[in-house]
């Protein structure tokens, strides 16, 4: 037991040094690169941890301070929110393919999102499109757990079914939506169902970031309940587990969490799927190690997946849900080959 919590006390503070890096590499490239020290400098300032004197320009600080912190932040947030939801809807379902876009919440969230660009205009201002694609992705969330509620199907299998089912039957409402929609808005909708952090600011990162820590401490409570579901149902429920009842509880709690980042980034899938693959790989199945090792690997690899967008076609920025799904795509081939038998 010793060298299990050395080691994954030695992956944790792998990981974040690892995360700091790729959020600090993530401000430094651009169309203006910025050296990494004059980063962490313009950060301490701004922070008032440190007594730096300014050396540099206040065009460069706009640009580290204001456009690609918050957007690293952002993109480490969502992809942390997603390798965990992804943790745990693999152990509820135990589905090795599962992640949190199988319960229809990202349809539910672009619905919703449609709904406000398409419809509604700019009713709430700046925040009409996250409020609209967060009830959406409840909106769904609660659809999925009432179909299971009336056919008493909380087993795995029919679960993702009854996600899948959903998920179809909205995005054949947002395909209805786009397709009566004036064609010069059309495309800003793609972009956002694409995924994207380019309009991250500092006012839209906290709503994200408190639902990730409430969510990531229910998750965790939940853990040595999660691990004594993967011996099946009916050896938890000799255990003392509700199995229906944790089960729907923490699908719940994974469509909320997912259903706010989408609403912050736009829908991005296969996430959820590979980070905690990798994190048991390299940790083991315990899920109180496997759940916050997925929540670290999502944050890196999102931050690199998003440098790796804004190189790819810069000065332009590719939609992040391209290279994540070329990414993920080729993973999910690679976990089918390995689940044939």
């Amino acid at each position: 037991m010793g060298f299990l919590r050395r080691h994954f006390l030695a992956t944790c503070i792998t990981g974040l040094v690892l995360c700091l890096l790729s959020i600090t590499l993530s401000v430094s490239i651009g169309s203006t690169r910025i050296p990494a020290g004059t980063v962490w400098s313009i950060v301490l300032h701004k922070l008032s941890l440190l007594p730096v004197t300014p050396d540099w320009s206040a065009g460069r600080e706009n640009i580290v301070w204001d456009l690609r912190l918050p957007r690293a932040l952002l993109a480490a947030t969502v992809g942390a929110g997603l390798g965990i939801a992804g943790a745990v809807m693999q152990g509820v379902t135990r589905n090795p393919l599962a992640d949190p876009h199988l319960l229809g919440v990202s349809a539910g969230a672009g619905f919703g999102a449609n709904l406000a660009m398409l419809a509604v205009g700019n009713l709430l201002g700046v925040l009409t499109v996250p409020l609209f694609a967060f009830a959406g992705a409840l909106a769904a969330t609660a659809i999925v757990v009432s179909v299971a509620g009336l056919t008493h199907s909380t087993g795995p299998t029919r679960l993702v079914l009854a996600g899948l089912a959903v998920s179809f039957v909205i995005a054949a409402g947002s395909n209805v939506l786009i397709m009566l929609a004036d064609p010069r808005a059309i495309s800003s909708v793609v972009f956002w169902m694409l995924g994207g952090f380019g309009f991250a600011q500092w006012n839209n990162l906290a709503f994200p970031a408190l639902a990730l820590l409430l969510s990531g401490a229910v998750f965790l409570r939940c853990a040595e309940q999660l691990n004594a579901l993967t011996m099946g149902d009916e050896s938890a429920a000799t255990l003392g587990v509700d199995v229906r009842r944790l089960r729907i509880a923490m699908l719940t709690v994974s469509a909320f969490l997912t259903g706010v980042l989408v609403a912050f980034s736009g829908m991005i899938g296969f996430v959820g799927l590979m980070m905690p693959h990798v994190a048991r790989l390299l940790i083991g199945g315990d899920n109180r190690r496997v759940l916050p090792a997925s929540a670290l690997l999502g944050a890196i690899f999102l931050v690199l997946a998003d440098v790796l967008a804004r190189r790819l076609t810069a000065p332009n920025d590719m939609p992040i849900g391209v290279v994540t799904g070329l990414i993920g795509g080729l993973f999910f081939i690679v976990l089918l080959a390995r689940q044939r038998g």
